[in-house]
């Protein structure tokens, strides 16, 4: 339990918190409608209260030391689930639109087929969806939750795996006719295709010491598929995104690359808004149906030296 008494004032912890989120005095002043000469008295009032320096003040703008950016990440952190839980208990972000980012790949092969289905079960909800290959920054009143593949660790928030999903290697049978699937020098003279700001082929050609000399083109992850699919080259993908071209014949898998990663629903600490929350249940129920780990033995063997 926390010694209340020893706590310091909560106006100076929140003025250090605005400070630090914001970047300035003068900002910090404008969200707490106060001047910037009152965050900064209230700022130095709190290193007297704690005895630390929480400024660095040699440089301009001041930035925090070691100490104080510890402190301000967990106050911040402190604040950030207040406002939630009271907007989530109030209401009051009920009318602001559901956030979501992912890779523009997922979000054309996977989510947007499936989008219409979580509209028809919640008609009130408004989602931005927001696809990029960068790994977005989730603020307060900003992004609500995150659909990225990895290992599931990404500091200072929580991660829920939805579903594990190895890569593998794919080409239309017409570019890679008469070649066998562990013939990597032929393979390397055909050209390839990897996502704008990516290069996921290379997982599979650094197994050996085979120089790429087909070429490369890189495309957004909603176009790489469709040039796969029109024989343009080799692409390096995750399964999930050919499952149904391997099935139908439309495309061939010429080998798995099994990385231990999945793809995981991300959001800060804390309780979700309800409209999170339910995109959240939907998804999971989703994920569970879409059932894309199953794997053909011959598949498993396909796997380059």
């Amino acid at each position: 339990m926390a010694d209340w008494r020893n706590l310091p004032p909560l106006a100076a912890l929140r003025a250090y918190a605005a400070w630090f989120d914001t970047g300035s005095m003068t900002a910090a002043g404008a969200a707490l409608n106060v001047s910037h000469a009152a965050v900064s008295q209230q700022i130095r009032a709190l290193e007297t209260r704690l005895g630390l320096a929480l400024l660095d003040r040699t440089t301009s703008p001041p930035v925090p030391t070691e100490t104080g950016r510890q402190l301000a990440e967990a106050v911040v952190a402190g604040f950030d689930r207040m406002a939630r839980t009271v907007a989530d208990l109030t209401g009051a972000d009920a009318d602001r639109p559901l956030q979501v980012t992912t890779s523009p790949a997922f979000a054309a092969a996977w989510l947007l087929p499936r989008l219409p289905r979580f509209r028809a079960a919640h008609p009130g909800v408004s989602v931005m969806l927001l696809p990029s290959v960068e790994i977005e920054p989730m603020m307060p009143g900003g992004i609500d939750l995150a659909l990225r593949y990895g290992t599931g660790v990404w500091p200072g928030l929580e991660s829920h795996m939805m579903m594990p999903t190895p890569l593998v290697a794919v080409a239309a049978p017409s570019l890679v006719e008469g070649i066998a699937d562990d013939d990597i020098d032929a393979l390397a003279r055909l050209p390839w295709i990897d996502e704008t700001g990516a290069d996921d082929s290379l997982l599979l050609l650094s197994r050996s010491s085979v120089r790429r000399e087909g070429g490369i083109v890189s495309l957004p992850g909603s176009l790489k598929i469709e040039a796969v699919r029109a024989g343009q080259g080799i692409v390096v993908t995750s399964r999930l995104f050919v499952e149904a071209d391997i099935a139908a014949g439309r495309l061939r898998a010429l080998s798995v690359i099994e990385n231990g990663k999945a793809y995981w629903l991300v959001h800060r600490p804390g309780p979700l808004r309800p409209a999170a929350r339910a995109f959240a249940r939907w998804i999971a129920a989703e994920a569970r149906e879409a059932d894309t780990t199953r794997i053909s033995p011959a598949e498993k063997a396909a796997h380059l030296s």
